[in-house]
């Protein structure tokens, strides 16, 4: 599939469940290949995923619900609990601290480029999956669930969460997206 198609393929989908159309082994998999190869600035290796699968995902989406004490939707959450997995993205700080320290010219840019090398990392496991007839969507819970997180998964506290996505079987396809002018925004100069 070219790239074109695979972010074609790619939505958000919110209509997922637990039956996947592969092994979660599969998943896994994917999940490392496409980590590996997803570049990042200096070459510095800062993204990190967690990858909740079973009663593990059904307890992370149990937790976020927790932790916002009803004041997101009980539907809202439940939708991504329905899903089979949750991918966590974050990148190691102690990582960025590092290549701050041995590269001082460029210290306030080494946050940046961890985040846009975590973006690369999310739409390209996003659309992985999708490859595999698998729907997610991206989410944003974070700062407010962070240490829940860390206490639940024993993840390391330099560890920055940075998004959350579930993902499942498709049980409906997205309305089809509307199209835009790119033109306001691509500029072509000669």
């Amino acid at each position: 599939m070219s790239i074109v198609k695979s972010l074609e393929k790619r939505r958000t989908y919110y209509n997922i469940n637990k039956k996947l159309p592969v092994s979660t082994d599969e998943v896994v998999a994917k999940i490392k290949q496409v980590t590996e190869l997803v570049p990042d600035a200096f070459n510095m290796k800062s993204a990190r995923a967690v990858v909740a699968l079973g009663e593990k995902h059904d307890l992370l989406w149990d937790e976020i619900y927790n932790v916002f004490e009803g004041k997101v939707p009980r539907e809202k959450i439940d939708s991504f609990k329905a899903g089979a997995g949750t991918v966590l993205f974050f990148y190691d700080e102690n990582t960025v601290k590092a290549l701050q320290e041995q590269f001082p010219p460029y210290a306030d840019n080494f946050p940046v480029w961890a985040n846009q090398a975590n973006g690369m990392l999310q739409l390209s496991i996003w659309s992985a999956l999708r490859e595999l007839e698998i729907g997610a969507s991206l989410q944003h819970y974070n700062p407010v669930i962070d240490q829940k997180v860390k206490e639940l998964f024993n993840v390391p506290q330099e560890y920055k969460l940075l998004a959350q996505m579930p993902f499942g079987g498709i049980t409906s396809e997205p309305d089809p997206k509307d199209k835009e002018d790119i033109e306001k925004r691509v500029v072509v100069v000669k």
